[in-house]
């Protein structure tokens, strides 16, 4: 499937969707009916089929018809993602599994809809500057390691840690991104970076660092847990139809990208400034795991990291994933795209 055939699965499926009923019997959006915008927020540089968005503008295409603009924004951080999307100033969110439950154990009025993705290969990596004595993760007690706070990493890092014996308490934590923790690194302000596959190899790849641990390789498998697509709870029940349709986008998304692994990588490097090499090794055999069906794996892998949170004092309160959980949408968004074929 080519770029253009993407498009033409989208127009196909909006074809189906003009066809079938808007939520409630309607035949059309009523003016109240549909928003004015449509704020979808990722963190930085964004999650692959956020990516795919911006770069071919499908949301755009699917949604122009009804005069519906898309806004598109990036955090620094899944923690400002979704302080945003609990109050209502952005409406979905691609971010990861740890500031997703965070905000859901809070009880806040948002609704697990999807993943975002899935790479059953974690991709967290431990890197120092070359000619550091530093050789493995015993070596970091008393160091200081930079790495965002409230990410996948953190949690990454602690179950790491612990598994060579050691605690977060053991080392100086630094919250810094990957802007900030790789000049840190090459200044000596700190002694190692926690960062995904992407960010490090391209610090690897110039030099200026080398992996002394690699979760996808030393890792648990367990450690690997679902990233989210979640939706503000008013939004969702006041736009049910808005959130099926962009549900139907994203399914058709991730099947392209899996039918296409040359030009999604090639997208990927363009839009993130990461090396091919790098991107590669983000999504290795050109499978990129962006099924957004929640299966009951996913559910319990989320579980798993919840207690896990819980017991590292990474999260207060517990997740009610009765109420959390929604799966009507997918539900109704894989009809559509099966009517589209």
């Amino acid at each position: 499937m080519t770029s253009n055939s993407l498009r033409r699965t989208l127009l196909k499926l909006a074809l189906a969707l003009s066809f079938l009923p808007a939520a409630g019997g309607a035949p059309a959006f009523a003016d109240d009916a549909k928003p004015e915008v449509i704020r979808i927020g990722s963190t930085a540089p964004g999650h692959l089929k956020f990516i795919l968005y911006r770069n071919k503008k499908l949301l755009e295409d699917e949604f122009a018809k009804d005069g519906i603009k898309i806004e598109l924004t990036t955090f620094d951080g899944g923690s400002a993602a979704t302080v945003a999307l609990g109050s209502g100033a952005i409406d979905f969110t691609y971010i990861g599994n740890n500031p997703s439950l965070r905000l859901a154990a809070t009880g806040a009025d948002v609704k697990l809809i999807g993943l975002s993705s899935w790479n059953r290969s974690n991709e967290t990596q431990i890197v120092v500057k070359p000619e550091s004595a530093i050789q493995k993760i015993e070596d970091l007690k008393g160091k200081k390691v930079a790495y965002l706070s409230g990410t996948v990493r953190h949690s990454t890092f602690a179950k790491a840690l612990q598994a060579a014996g050691l605690s977060l308490a053991d080392v100086e934590s630094l919250n810094l991104g990957i802007d900030s923790s790789g000049p840190a690194l090459a200044r000596g302000d700190v002694d190692a970076i926690v960062e995904s596959t992407g960010p490090v190899q391209t610090l690897v790849e110039k030099g200026g660092a080398r992996v002394i641990f690699d979760a996808g390789v030393s890792g648990s498998p367990d450690w690997a847990v679902p990233h989210l697509l979640s939706v503000n709870g008013e939004f969702a029940r006041k736009y049910p139809e808005i959130v099926t349709r962009l549900l139907a986008v994203d399914i058709a998304t991730a099947r392209w990208a899996d039918a296409n692994p040359e030009e999604t990588t090639t997208i990927f490097v363009k839009e993130t400034g990461s090396s091919d090499k790098a991107v590669r090794a983000t999504y290795p055999d050109g499978k990129f795991f962006q099924d957004p069906e929640i299966t009951d794996a996913a559910v319990k892998a989320l579980q798993g990291e919840e207690a896990f949170m819980a017991e590292a004092g990474l999260l207060k309160g517990k997740v009610n994933y009765e109420s959390w959980i929604d799966r009507s949408f997918y539900d109704a968004a894989l009809k559509r795209v099966a009517a589209s074929n």
